[in-house]
């Protein structure tokens, strides 16, 4: 997988009345979750997403129907279909994402290290490429 996202299988207990799958940020996720907030009724053939975080850490969870989310670094790229709600994709620091193929219905679930701060986002492909080329680098050599 791309460098800085894994999977996290999630703890499901399922009964005759249905599953349920609980999520403690002290344990569950890899950080303390700060912000929680969901994607819902995303029209067909639309995309989402078009950035990367600096120093942002998420977690992303398909609750219903499906998704595709498509994470890239300056020298890798794949494409990760959501559809397991116990199943999360974490996303590390500057990892670009796109989010789209939303099925009808489909909710994504995104838990957050940190609180909404816009000059954590990096929203241009250029700048995104000059800041994350030396990044992965150096992060290649450690």
């Amino acid at each position: 997988m791309v460098k800085n996202c894994h999977y996290i299988d999630f703890k499901r207990v399922r009964g005759d009345v249905g599953a349920l799958t609980a999520i403690e940020g002290s344990g569950d996720a890899p950080f303390e979750i700060r912000r929680v907030y969901y994607i819902t009724g995303v029209p067909e053939g639309v995309t989402r997403g078009f950035h990367s975080h600096r120093e942002l850490e998420q977690v992303l969870l398909c609750l219903n129907g499906r998704v595709k989310i498509r994470i890239k670094t300056p020298f890798e790229e794949e494409i990760i279909p959501l559809q397991e709600d116990s199943k999360g994709l974490y996303i590390g620091h500057m990892v670009w994402r796109e989010m789209f193929d939303f099925t009808p219905g489909a909710v994504l679930m995104v838990l957050a290290s940190e609180h909404y701060t816009e000059e954590d986002y990096i929203r241009d492909y250029a700048k995104y490429m000059e800041e994350a080329i030396p990044y992965f680098k150096k992060e290649s050599r450690v």
